[in-house]
């Protein structure tokens, strides 16, 4: 054997040492060694060396058979898994070299002694000199061992750590990434147990894994042992964090909490496997595993180890369930999204799709098509059919070798971080994971096309469908006077435009995520002894589960929602609409149909700002207000603006502005600036006492192009001549740009005109309008009119697939 150690301390070990123990062990050290003095803990431990697995190899003259097995698997003489389990079952049969053996059991024992249990259980981890590199994860290739107790047990593990080198799915991602087999050596990293089997356990993100966003932590919790989170057999909690806001210690920019299923956790065994199953309670299945302050301690923790590595990061952690303290247990750098250049934008779109069969939690943001290949179990491997889509119960990272050649996978079961989930992003191949019931609801050989294209939202849809794919270069889009702004409504789908260089969001339409993410009405959920029907009332207290109250529920749900499309372009403005609903939208909510009168014209009736000071809608309003407030005061998020919608007379401005600073909304307090949308002509014709009242206006070029030319927007018999183009609509906007920069009073657009008519984005230029928003796949092409209607030369960025 070479001098060099046969054990390090991890303590010892720097960033530097991947050669010598592996990328994740000398990470472990450099955790250690660099950050504790900022408060992250990781527990203690040793890793044996590259050197001693060469020395083991080499006693056992295992050199000789790896070679010659990788040799007749590459000429085809054996299959893979013919190979791999010739070189693990010649793993398994090499004795210790007695040096190398006693000096992992005095390693073991300093350890025990330090934990003073007497019998220290340990997490026993391959670490691969090849692994957790910049460009190349190895995430899940190589095997961990949990709970290990007693010396014979831990040099048991050490070796099957070995002989995980040569896994299936380990020989065949080395032969992806072009590394050398045997340059590769095999550290074992022998790490102190937290007994998250008491608590829980996860993984987390510094970006957003699915869009590259780099702005939030996202955060993975289940109960038990984190391995069930990373293996992908658990729905778990999931919790964004917004970075720019954690120094803030009086802030908590959580922006999403989702509460998974969570049907089982992963808990100590006393038997040979050190671990095992157990199915969860109701109570736990329904419960956050952590709490705020603990989640924005996790993310500080992430946001400190990226900057302190340079890149964006993936992090297991675990939560001690007899003191309650977090600990890190490992840090690798991501490899998908950090790859991608931050000015080009990845678009994908599903053309003409056809009916939803299942849906689930996207990753990626690709799409693909091919026929259904059930796969219930590892034992049916074989029958895959090459570009098929995968769909199985559970991702498993053995079956890499089929994940390469799929054109998609779904799964019943998974989460965004598990191993599966990180090598499909790797080997870019979409895939929708938590469906709950693929395997039952899709049939073999069956035509589908899986979406990832929508944001969060995963969907398997009837058929193959047109994909659309282009790269957008961003770099080349040229700086123009006029603010281009977005206008975003789905907080699933926002992250997925963070690239775009937009001057801010010009319109968040607060309905739509009160009907996607609340569902109920909101005057349901304050007066729910109004609701006759036992089967919605059951299906409101169902969705409410795990919140303090009915109030609380709709408070958090809508401030979480919007907080995410704020945490896009924060801290460029972000303009958000008080709910616009007409009756008959809100009384299809949940629990709607008792509190909104019917109507014969509900586009010009009950809608609007009239709603906010009536008594039939005044405390559903203080919702909203209270989430606004939530939503700047408490999460941080001082760049939004709010918006009055239909406010029709200049008595009705003033009974809402009143309302609002009843709760806690006045206007210029803390910076809060009001907008209206000029929609109706009095908007126009009293523009001047408008100004007046409110920090800008919007024009909703639909509705007033519906008022000004008395044409139902949604008529079919006259949408030939629905247009604001016509004389009249344009007269309208040139005066109210007139009218309100007299007052000093900014004017912005939006709606669609100008994304369709490249002259109608000339005209709004002329007349000197200040902001143009457009909806996301506009926002290239109005950029360009903007700028040509300013004089600059358009450029053409968008690069077809």
């Amino acid at each position: 054997m070479s001098d060099d150690p046969i054990i390090y301390p991890f303590e010892a070990l720097t960033r530097e040492d991947t050669a010598k123990v592996g990328g994740k062990n000398a990470s472990l050290g450099e955790m250690i060694g660099a950050l504790a003095g900022k408060g992250i803990r990781v527990p203690p431990g040793f890793a044996t060396s590259a050197a001693a697995y060469r020395a083991f190899l080499g006693a056992n003259d295992l050199d000789e058979v790896i070679a010659g097995e990788i040799a007749n698997y590459q000429d085809g003489r054996a299959s893979l898994s013919q190979a791999g389990a010739a070189i693990r079952s010649a793993i398994l049969a090499g004795e210790w070299p007695e040096p190398i053996a006693d000096a992992i059991l005095a390693a073991y024992r300093e350890l025990d002694a330090r934990d003073g249990s007497g019998a220290a259980g340990v997490a026993v981890r391959s670490s691969a000199t090849a692994e957790d590199l910049p460009d190349a994860s190895f995430a899940g290739q190589q095997e961990t061992f949990l709970n290990i107790v007693g010396e014979d047990a831990l040099l048991g593990a050490c070796k099957r750590c070995f002989a995980s080198l040569y896994t299936d799915r380990a020989i065949v991602y080395r032969e992806l990434k072009s590394f050398e087999h045997s340059a590769v050596a095999l550290s074992v990293g022998v790490q102190r147990m937290i007994r998250s089997d008491r608590a829980g356990a996860g993984v987390m993100f510094s970006i957003d894994t699915e869009t590259g966003f780099d702005r939030v932590v996202l955060i993975n919790a289940a109960w038990g042992l984190g391995e069930s989170v990373v293996q992908g057999s658990i729905e778990p909690d999931e919790y964004h964090v917004f970075k720019p806001l954690l120094e803030d210690r009086s802030l908590c920019p959580i922006i999403k909490k989702r509460c998974g299923a969570k049907q089982r956790k992963l808990i100590y065994s006393n038997d040979d496997s050190g671990t095992r199953w157990v199915d969860t309670s109701e109570p736990e299945q329904h419960a956050a595993v952590l709490e705020d302050e603990e989640i924005l301690t996790l993310a500080r923790w992430a946001a400190v180890i990226e900057r302190h590595y340079g890149c964006p990061m993936d992090i297991e952690w675990a939560k001690n369930g007899r003191q309650g303290e977090l600990f890190i247990v490992q840090a690798r750098p991501e490899t998908v999204q950090a790859q991608d250049r931050a000015d080009i934008l990845h678009s994908s779109k599903v053309l003409r799709p056809g009916p939803v069969l299942v849906e689930g939690q996207a990753i990626g943001s690709q799409a693909a098509t091919g026929s259904v290949c059930v796969i219930s179990g590892a034992a049916e491997i074989d029958r895959f059919v090459d570009g098929s889509v995968l769909v199985t119960g559970v991702t498993d990272p053995d079956w890499v070798p089929v994940m390469k050649r799929a054109a998609a996978i779904v799964t019943d079961h998974g989460g965004r971080t598990s191993h599966a989930a990180i090598v499909s992003r790797e080997l870019g191949v979409p895939a929708i994971v938590g469906c709950g019931n693929a395997t039952e609801q899709l049939q073999e050989g069956q035509k589908v096309t899986v979406n990832c294209t929508a944001g969060e939202h995963g969907l398997v849809h009837e058929g193959r469908s047109e994909i659309r794919e282009e790269r957008i270069d961003l770099s080349a889009l040229p700086a123009t006077r006029t603010r281009v702004m977005l206008n975003l409504a789905d907080p699933g789908a926002a992250y997925r435009w963070w690239k775009l260089p937009s001057d801010g969001v010009g319109l968040t339409r607060m309905e739509f995520v009160i009907s996607n993410l609340i569902k109920v009405h909101p005057m349901a959920l304050l007066q729910p002894e109004r609701i006759a029907d036992p089967e919605e009332r059951a299906a409101i207290e169902r969705l409410t589960r795990g919140h303090r109250g009915h109030a609380e529920f709709y408070v958090d749900r809508l401030s979480r929602g919007l907080a995410r499309i704020a945490a896009l372009q924060y801290p460029h403005p972000v303009v958000i609409r008080f709910s616009d609903f007409k009756t008959n939208e809100y009384a299809d909510l949940l629990g709607g149909r008792a509190f909104e009168p019917e109507e014969e014209n509900p586009m010009l009736g009950f809608r609007g700002a009239s709603r906010y000071a009536s008594p039939l809608f005044r405390e559903g309003f203080a919702l909203e207000c209270r989430a606004i407030r939530h939503l700047r005061e408490t999460m941080g998020f001082t760049n939004v603006v709010v918006m009055v919608p239909f406010c029709r007379t200049i008595d009705e401005a003033d009974r809402v502005l009143a309302e609002m600073a009843a709760n806690g909304l006045a206007r210029g307090q803390a910076g809060l600036e009001v907008l209206v949308m000029c929609e109706v002509p009095s908007n126009v014709v009293l523009a001047g006492d408008f100004a007046e009242r409110f920090d800008g206006f919007s024009i909703g070029s639909n509705d007033l192009t519906q008022l000004v030319l008395g044409i139902d927007r949604d008529s079919e018999l006259l949408a030939e001549q629905f247009d604001a183009r016509d004389a009249a609509v344009m007269w309208m906007i040139r005066h109210v740009i007139s009218e309100a920069h007299a007052h000093d009073t900014p004017v912005g657009l939006c709606g669609q005109a100008p994304s369709d008519h490249p002259a109608f984005a000339e005209f709004l230029v002329e007349c000197g309008i200040d902001s143009i928003s457009v909806t996301p796949d506009s926002f290239v092409a109005v950029k360009n009119h903007v700028a040509a209607a300013e004089g600059i030369a358009k450029v053409e960025p968008a690069i077809a697939q």
